[in-house]
């Protein structure tokens, strides 16, 4: 499974690339906001400056809703960098949209995915990822693991190619049960990455191994 971080940050994203496991970035108009970046011109600036960072692909998010603006948006946006991948939102003109940028060599990732029907919908089109929410169908009382699940025994059956990228993770154990569930990519927090590798047992026994070197030694 890949691991993509969930950020506009470039010092998250950085300390991320030290770990030697990141895979690429996602972002959205919020996360940009939270960093202050506004603006065409200064949105655009960080996406280069992000995937100047990353060598892995890079999620460029359209603010658009009807069709004709999204391409334009997402021809714009594609033509940053190669490692862009226009982010388009699950709707009819966000279909209509991703065929088209398939048809025309422009990778994409469908965002704000909440069902099954919407996820085979976007794989027809041709999205070369799906976001699913699964936090956020948490929030409604659902399992959205299961739903990650689903999607990918669908994907199987069909053939499809579009990658389950589960999104909207909230901490480490989202990240362990979406790769149970089968899905290709992670993007989460940085923290919920780091949360991967504590464990209390861990703590406890190193700190017996040094107890131990330190007696040995002293």
């Amino acid at each position: 499974m890949k691991f993509f971080v969930d950020t506009a940050n470039l010092t998250e994203i950085k300390e991320a690339l030290e770990l030697g496991i990141l895979d690429g970035v996602t972002t959205n108009p919020s996360l940009m906001a939270k960093e202050g970046i506004t603006g065409e011109d200064n949105v655009r600036a960080h996406y280069k400056a992000i995937c100047e960072l990353v060598e892995g692909d890079i999620s460029a998010e359209v603010i658009a809703t009807d069709f004709n603006e999204m391409i334009k948006e997402g021809k714009a946006l594609a033509d940053i960098h190669e490692n862009i991948v226009v982010k388009v939102p699950m709707t009819v003109d966000g279909i209509k949209a991703i065929r088209w940028f398939s048809d025309h060599d422009i990778r994409t990732n469908c965002t704000l995915v909440f069902s099954a029907g919407q996820a085979i919908l976007a794989a027809k089109a041709g999205a070369t990822y799906l976001s699913p929410f699964i936090g956020r169908i948490d929030d409604m009382t659902w399992d959205g693991v299961e739903l990650i699940a689903q999607i990918a025994d669908i994907y199987t059956i069909q053939g499809f190619q579009t990658e389950i990228l589960a999104a909207s993770i909230r901490n480490p154990l989202h990240i362990v049960r979406a790769a149970e569930a089968g899905a290709d990519v992670c993007t989460c927090p940085l923290s919920a990455i780091l949360g991967l590798a504590k464990h209390p047992l861990t703590d406890i026994g190193l700190a017996k191994f040094l107890e131990d070197h330190k007696k040995a030694n002293s």
